[in-house]
């Protein structure tokens, strides 16, 4: 049987096969010393097979700087290493070295193998530099259980490949085998734990590295099967929520969410779900902010947008809501530059580029914004107007390029530009001809300015030194005529009136003096219809006051409505027709008062109230109605005497104006009083 030391113990090789963990061989330290001698064990910790390192049967001599002498028992094949039985010497160390050697064991709990490294022992085998064509296989069971005991799959395949690597019939097989099966299922449980960690693939791809003659190698379809199914169901409900969210149904995403507690992995359960969960409530606040957004939006004006790209902005990539925030950007992005453009066109120049500045890269519009701005430029100085000022705005919107975004609004602009150019030649030239100020040099810059043509730009301006020049040739042209019809009015005469009316009459519609004009002609028509119409409303009025009312009635008739005379001629004939009419009731009256009954006094009473209180018959009118109140008053009292109830009715016909009417109001009252109340009859049983 073979023995050998190490760090960490002692391998004993029985007749099994099998190493076996053995207290390991006490080593003395002999240390001179001349005043005293002690003696101090330092036990060795190795955990190697006993082949595994040469056998040490060695002295090794002091030097000078570390005078210790390290005597282990010499050690034949076939013995196991025991403790040594003879006396050994003892020398106190005097070498610093030593000592701090000494120190740091006791301090530390380093074992034998520190001492043996810094007392140059025998070193520990360099595993990964040895030729193993020719290593022992407990050489093999060494290096491979400090391999697996790292517990990372590489290192646990280098395992089982050297101890795997002896032959078939070698003694310590079933030791090999067993080994073999405890890393295998460890690489298996590796595998697991990269699952459970959100690595589906390395965990595949791990089990898969299993050896094929192991029983966890029978496992790994199952299981790689079984993980790919619960993998698939997970990213389903991952997939399905987040596709909710972006459908914008939200209870569906969080009832999908849910589920994922339910998974069989850890990584899903915790991780995504906490992710996904959260996306939601992101969802639900970014949602919010995107409301706010458009409606500012919606509304529109500078704050308002402003407002709406601070909202937008907050809405980071990771939100569910991201990419429709990006279109909602885009679109206020526009609006933004609608906005700047209104502002340009207002000739707002600095208003339009504050607004401009603050489109956010976001929009992505970067070059429109650009190209804006450079003919932004452009118009500024086209506002100039001179020919030079639309040349130098041509020049300014010809830089940019048929690939550039704005192109095709600067070739608009450009063509816009030059018909203003043309204008402007044509404006001023008209301008030069009109300043002397005749007929004729008006009428030549109004010729002149014509030319430019509608859809020029400078066409309104045109229009409006055409409409100027030409008001000034109308009145040149007009303002005599004028001026002679009022001479021709002054006799006052009507046939004066008449010439002045037919001159004015030249002066044709739309013409600048024509409202001047038409007020002329309305004055002198108006005293010529007077002249023709004051004898006949006079010759009316005479009749009236004559009593011939309907003679007068039939002269004022003639006086047509419209004319000058027209109104105080309707007023006369309303009173004169008012007058007749309230003869009229007022005859009708007296006839039903004549039968003298109570209808008949009714009637008149209704009759007499009728005539119009302009009517001279008015005061004749209320005269008769108290006298029939009267006589109502009369007869109600004598039907008081057998009849109550028909002398209140009789009695209540009696009107307020009536000069009776209080005493009539009075005596209904008594007579209400002294009616006496029918009892019910009663019932006979």
């Amino acid at each position: 049987m073979l023995a050998a030391w190490g760090c960490d113990g002692v391998f004993d090789m029985t007749n099994s096969g099998k190493p076996k963990r053995r207290s390991p061989p006490a080593i003395k330290v002999i240390v001179p010393n001349r005043s005293s001698r002690a003696k101090k064990p330092l036990p060795a910790q190795a955990n190697l097979p006993t082949d595994a390192l040469p056998v040490v049967n060695a002295r090794i001599a002091p030097t000078p700087a570390s005078p210790v002498m390290i005597e282990p028992e010499p050690v034949t094949e076939g013995e196991t290493l025991a403790a040594p039985s003879h006396k050994w010497r003892w020398r106190f160390p005097t070498s610093l070295r030593f000592w701090a050697v000494a120190a740091l064991t006791t301090t530390l709990g380093i074992g034998g193998l520190s001492i043996a490294l810094l007392l140059k022992l025998p070193a520990l085998p360099n595993c990964p530099s040895i030729f193993w064509p020719t290593a022992s296989a407990r050489l093999r069971f060494y290096c491979a259980d400090l391999a697996a005991n790292k517990q990372t799959v590489d290192d646990l395949l280098e395992a089982i490949k050297l101890i795997n690597s002896l032959p078939a019939d070698h003694p310590l097989r079933p030791e090999i085998n067993r080994q073999i099966e405890t890393w295998a299922t460890d690489i298996l449980n590796l595998a697991e734990a990269a699952f459970n960690n959100g690595k589906l693939d390395e965990a595949i791809a791990t089990a898969r590295r299993i050896p094929a003659n192991t029983s966890a190698h029978s496992l790994v379809e199952d299981r790689i099967k079984k993980w790919q199914d619960i993998w698939q169901k997970a990213d389903s409900l991952y997939q399905g929520a987040q596709n909710a969210l972006k459908a914008q149904d939200l209870q569906k995403a969080f009832t999908l969410a849910v589920q994922l507690l339910d998974v069989e992995n850890e990584y899903w359960r915790t991780t995504k779900y906490r992710e996904l969960n959260g996306l939601i409530a992101m969802y639900r606040e970014d949602g919010n902010k995107l409301g706010r957004a458009r409606s500012l939006i919606d509304r529109g004006g500078k704050e308002n947008l402003l407002e709406a790209v601070k909202l937008i902005e907050e809405i980071k990539s990771n939100s569910p809501l991201y990419a429709e925030a990006d279109k909602v950007m885009a679109e206020l992005g526009q609006k933004m530059l609608d906005f700047a453009s209104a502002a340009l066109d207002r000739q707002d120049w600095e208003g339009a580029l504050d607004v401009l500045r603050q489109i956010p890269e976001r929009a992505k519009l970067q070059a429109q914004v650009q190209d804006f701005r450079d003919l932004a430029e452009a118009q500024r100085q086209a506002w100039g107007g001179t020919v030079a000022d639309l040349e130098a705005a041509i020049v300014q919107a010809q830089r940019l390029a048929p690939d550039r975004p704005l192109y095709d609004r600067a070739q608009s602009l450009i063509g816009r530009w030059r018909l203003e150019i043309e204008a402007v030649g044509y404006l001023e030239r008209a301008r030069q001809l009109a300043e002397p100020g005749g007929l004729g040099d008006l009428t030549s810059a109004i010729s002149e300015a014509s030319m430019v043509r509608q859809g020029n730009p400078r066409r309104a301006e045109a229009r409006r030194l055409i409409a100027d020049w030409s008001q000034r040739v109308e009145d040149m042209q007009d303002r005599p005529r004028l001026d002679q019809a009022e001479q021709l009015a002054i006799p006052g005469d009507m046939a004066s009136l008449q010439a002045a009316i037919a001159e004015a009459s030249q002066i044709r519609p739309g013409r600048t003096l024509y409202p001047q004009a038409r007020e002329r002609i309305r004055d002198w028509t108006s005293q010529i219809q007077t002249m023709q119409d004051r004898p006949i409303l006079d010759r009316a009025r005479q009749l009236a006051l004559s009593g011939n009312l309907p003679e007068a009635i039939q002269t004022v008739e003639s006086i047509a409505s419209g004319r000058a005379l027209s109104r105080e001629a309707q007023t006369d004939l309303r009173d004169w027709r008012a007058q007749i009419q309230g003869q009229t009731q007022l005859q009708q009256a007296y006839q039903a008062a004549s039968s003298n009954t109570i209808a008949g006094l009714v009637s008149s009473i209704r009759i007499a109230s009728q005539v119009s209180a302009n009517s001279s018959a008015r005061a004749e009118a209320d005269r008769l109605i108290d006298a029939s109140s009267q006589a109502l008053l009369q007869t109600a009292q004598a039907q008081a005497q057998t009849d109550l109830a028909g002398a209140i009715d009789t009695a209540e016909n009696i009107p307020s104006r009536s000069s009776v009417y209080g005493s009539a109001q009075s005596l209904i009252q008594e007579w209400r009083s002294r009616q006496v109340p029918v009892s019910p009859s009663i019932p006979s049983f």
